[in-house]
């Protein structure tokens, strides 16, 4: 069981606020009788006269919380108050649901609220919180804190965050070393144009933002650092294209004494650990291309 909480001082005494002894989306049938503290997010309301239902939401799932007039009339006016994505830490027990929601892994059970606190109120949203919004893509950017809400992108992020780990995991085990480059650097001579930073130390000077860490990366080898690695931001001011915009993220590899099988055979072993590890989908062998072939057919 995991307790989130908070302390704070009075007259030299510490005490702790406790905020949720569990995530919304982790309780099961097995929890049933538990008394339990939960904090999240108002999903959706359901007023049903001496009855009420609350969906409450964070990062983890929904769970369902139940207000009845017969069990506490003080609870049930309180749930009254409540607006969409309301702030609320409640405390009650774990019950086995009637009408179970099969649908979510917490939807066999729900809170009987004892106790419910209002953190913090919410305007009404400017568009529904849920995967089939009403939001446009313009209004979604507008309040871009509240798109995030949604569990497809929280879903995207997630993904993007394992792919990182597996990237990160896998180049290690092949003794890459991960070290971070400069964001501000002099201009070099590439392919597209640079974004300049004015330096307010220096008037009339500028720094330029890396179209890529060309330079830096090349110094490590150098050095004698034989494999290096960053997942790393670029900087290009050129007009938008399908597969380029002015800022975005690539793996940025740099190896010494490697022939270019041995390249070939890190970059498919990387793609196949990332599909399986973080997507479960097992990749077969790449295929590959010979240089004629290549030129043959595209002319690259």
């Amino acid at each position: 069981m995991a307790y989130f909480a908070k302390g704070f001082r009075s007259r030299g005494r510490i005490f702790a606020l406790m905020f949720r002894s569990h995530t919304c989306g982790e309780l099961r049938i097995s929890h049933v009788g538990s008394e339990v503290t939960l904090s999240g997010w108002v999903a959706k309301i359901r007023l049903m006269g001496s009855m009420a239902f609350v969906d409450l939401r964070d990062r983890y799932g929904i769970t369902q919380l139940s207000f009845n007039e017969a069990f506490n009339k003080e609870m049930l006016a309180k749930a009254g108050e409540l607006g969409r994505e309301y702030v609320v830490k409640v405390t009650g027990k774990v019950a086995e649901r009637e009408s179970k929601n099969l649908q979510i892994p917490t939807g066999e059970i729900e809170i009987v609220v004892s106790d419910l606190v209002i953190l913090n109120s919410s305007k009404t949203p400017p568009f529904t919180i849920e995967n089939e919004t009403d939001g446009g893509d313009d209004i979604r950017m507008q309040y871009r804190y509240l798109d995030l809400r949604r569990d497809a992108v929280r879903a995207n992020l997630e993904l993007r965050h394992r792919l990182a780990q597996n990237i990160r995991t896998y180049l290690s085990d092949a003794s890459f070393l991960e070290v971070e480059t400069p964001v501000l650097i002099k201009s070099t001579p590439e392919g597209a144009r640079d974004f300049v930073v004015p330096s307010r130390l220096n008037p009339g000077q500028w720094y330029a933002l890396p179209q890529s860490p060309q330079t830096f990366k090349q110094l490590l080898m150098v050095r004698g650092f034989d494999k290096y690695f960053q997942i790393v931001k670029c900087f290009r001011d050129e007009d938008l294209r399908a597969d380029r915009q002015p800022e975005f993220t690539q793996i940025d590899l740099e190896t010494s004494f490697l022939g270019e099988d041995e390249i070939m055979n890190i970059t498919e072993g990387m793609a196949k650990q990332v599909f399986k590890d973080a997507l479960n989908v097992e990749l077969g062998d790449f295929p590959r291309m010979p240089f004629s072939e290549a030129m043959f057919y595209y002319g690259s």
